[in-house]
């Protein structure tokens, strides 16, 4: 299922390389965000020739539009999607709390009200784990109860509290051998409370571990901090996800503690307001002096927005506020993840991850 390669000698980075039924994942890797079944502005074949190895999607968003039922008619979220690769699915959790949903805890789970059409639901352990496996998802994720940043100590520990009780309801609930599952450590940044729920679940047996509840507002140091203390206490043996973060150099900076899977929608998410990621640093295309520079988005790069479209042309539509724009500068950055990807693998291999960190980090200092 999840097998090492190589660590490298001076971090705790490692490369490796973890099987599904869809296929081999070399990580670290980094997914694409395909919250609601789709990359906004993307279509599977893209995904596929910027050589995206994996995404992931959202149980509950799919549950409650198309319908599970619709997926599962269509043979299920790959045949549904046309993507060919390893789809991760979230539980929802984190998506469930926020204030449009009404949300409530129950003795079962979470009481909410869809935002969709007002019906009411409860989302369950067991009904996450019924939905990702009637979805067709490679690798399922437990729901757990992720609390806001700021919240205060008590709220911290009962998160902890229900997130280990859904993780076992989960693990019974589970019945497709061929789904790999997930837990998802809690704690907030309370180091005591991080080290009880990782303790715990790395007892239970999961097929990988997440790291959530983090990268929603802390200090990134703090960020890092309690991401090297659940990475300390996880099994060497299975593969880690740091949930929600996507900047190149927080994902380098966790995988030099060990993670080995990343996804955010941040890079899609900030070429849609025309940042664009280069080896020489971020960028705004929707300036008006790149309406002059007649060559790619960035010279030498081979992503397919590059190979055909001027920095001129793509600025010219952004200011036009033309979704070829967008999806242009999108296709282009999710590109550069996965060749920041690469790039990493091959440092980790020739024992050379810190420097590659450092010039990473010059490169998005300027």
């Amino acid at each position: 299922m999840f097998s090492v390669g190589c660590e490298d000698d001076a971090t705790r980075a490692r490369a490796g390389v973890l099987e599904t039924r869809h296929g081999k994942v070399r990580t670290p890797c980094f997914m694409p965000v395909a919250t609601r079944g789709f990359v906004k502005t993307l279509s599977a074949e893209e995904l596929e020739r910027i050589k995206a190895e994996a995404i992931i999607s959202n149980a509950l968003l799919l549950y409650m539009k198309p319908g599970a039922e619709v997926i599962a008619e269509a043979g299920g979220i790959h045949r549904f999607m046309s993507f060919e690769g390893t789809i991760f699915t979230d539980s929802g959790g984190f998506q469930v709390l926020r204030r449009e949903f009404s949300p409530r805890f129950t003795r079962h789970g979470i009481a909410f009200r869809s935002p969709f059409d007002g019906s009411r639901h409860v989302l369950t352990p067991e009904l996450c784990i019924a939905l990702q496996e009637t979805l067709g998802s490679d690798v399922a994720v437990q729901l757990d109860d992720c609390p806001p940043y700021g919240a205060e100590g008590e709220r911290y520990r009962e998160s902890v509290r229900r997130t280990l009780e859904w993780a076992e309801a989960s693990l019974q609930a589970k019945t497709r051998e061929d789904l790999l599952l997930f837990g998802v450590v809690q704690g907030g940044t309370d180091p005591e409370l991080r080290r009880l729920c990782t303790r715990r679940l790395a007892e239970m047996g999961f097929d990988g571990y997440c790291l959530g509840g983090l990268s929603v507002g802390e200090p990134r140091e703090v960020m890092m901090e309690m991401v090297e203390l659940s990475v300390s206490m996880l099994p060497e043996s299975m593969p880690r996800y740091l949930m929600g973060v996507g900047s190149p150099v927080e994902v380098l900076e966790a995988v030099a503690r060990g993670v080995d899977v990343f996804d955010s929608a941040f890079p899609t998410r900030n070429a849609r307001h025309g940042a664009v990621y280069t080896w020489h640093g971020k960028y705004s295309i929707t300036k008006a002096r790149n309406l002059h520079i007649h060559e790619p988005l960035e010279p030498g790069c081979t992503c397919p927005a590059c190979r055909r479209y001027s920095r001129a042309y793509i600025s010219h539509l952004m200011r036009c506020n033309e979704p070829l724009g967008k999806r242009l500068v999108s296709l282009h950055n999710l590109h550069f993840m996965q060749e920041l990807m690469r790039r990493a693998r091959d440092a980790i291999s020739r024992g050379e991850f810190n420097e590659y960190l450092s010039r990473v980090r010059e490169i998005f200092r300027r």
